[in-house]
């Protein structure tokens, strides 16, 4: 992908983010851009297409800091408070209104999306499951795949809920019962040593 129609991405991803999709025309968008209409269409055969380009480029972004995360050859635990704090981010960002509109407009994109996101997070719960429990960090009897479905589950419904509201999902002391909770679940006694003694990094962590 060369760097302008990235650039473009960049900024209608913005303008979703803002104000939903469905209110932001192709004539908005150009007008934004400072482009006519006619070069859009050049770069994007339709809205849909356009929507699809956007969607892919900001998971390709967030992953791309995923793997980022995954080379700074932290331990489990470390690595695990560092996604976290990328996780927040990404909520502290999500329009609701942008959500509703890709499944109610565009379903079948919807869905797709939804399926590549849901596999890159699993893999990455996964990998770090198994890290930890090489490392003596995590139990040594997890089941490291069901763990894995149910944190994927907790974090999809994170975003998709109606009992926080965006403000107290957004505060730290909601965030860090939902990932302490977690971790008190899968630590081994090794590990909940090393938590207790690195508790105050891990709270400027999320912080």
């Amino acid at each position: 992908m060369n760097g302008k129609v990235q650039g473009i991405l960049k900024q209608v991803g913005k303008l979703y983010h803002r104000y939903g999709i469905k209110s932001v025309t192709m004539d908005d968008v150009a007008s934004h851009l400072g482009i006519s209409k006619k070069t859009l269409y050049e770069y994007f055969e339709d809205k849909k297409d356009l929507v699809s380009q956007v969607l892919r480029s900001e998971h390709d972004f967030h992953f791309q800091e995923f793997d980022e995360i995954l080379r700074r050859n932290l331990n489990a635990i470390e690595e695990l408070f560092v996604i976290y704090k990328h996780i927040k981010r990404v909520i502290q960002d999500h329009n609701p209104s942008m959500d509703y509109d890709i499944r109610k407009y565009y379903p079948d994109l919807y869905m797709k999306i939804r399926e590549i996101r849901r596999k890159a997070m699993f893999n990455n719960m996964l990998r770090n499951m198994v890290k930890g429990k090489e490392e003596g960090l995590y139990r040594d009897n997890l089941n490291i795949e069901v763990i894995t479905r149910l944190h994927l589950l907790r974090i999809e419904n994170l975003v998709e809920n109606d009992l926080f509201s965006a403000d107290e999902l957004n505060s730290f002391e909601i965030f860090h019962e939902i990932f302490v909770y977690h971790l008190h679940g899968i630590m081994s006694n090794n590990g909940r040593d090393f938590f207790e003694r690195n508790f105050d990094q891990f709270r400027e962590t999320l912080e």
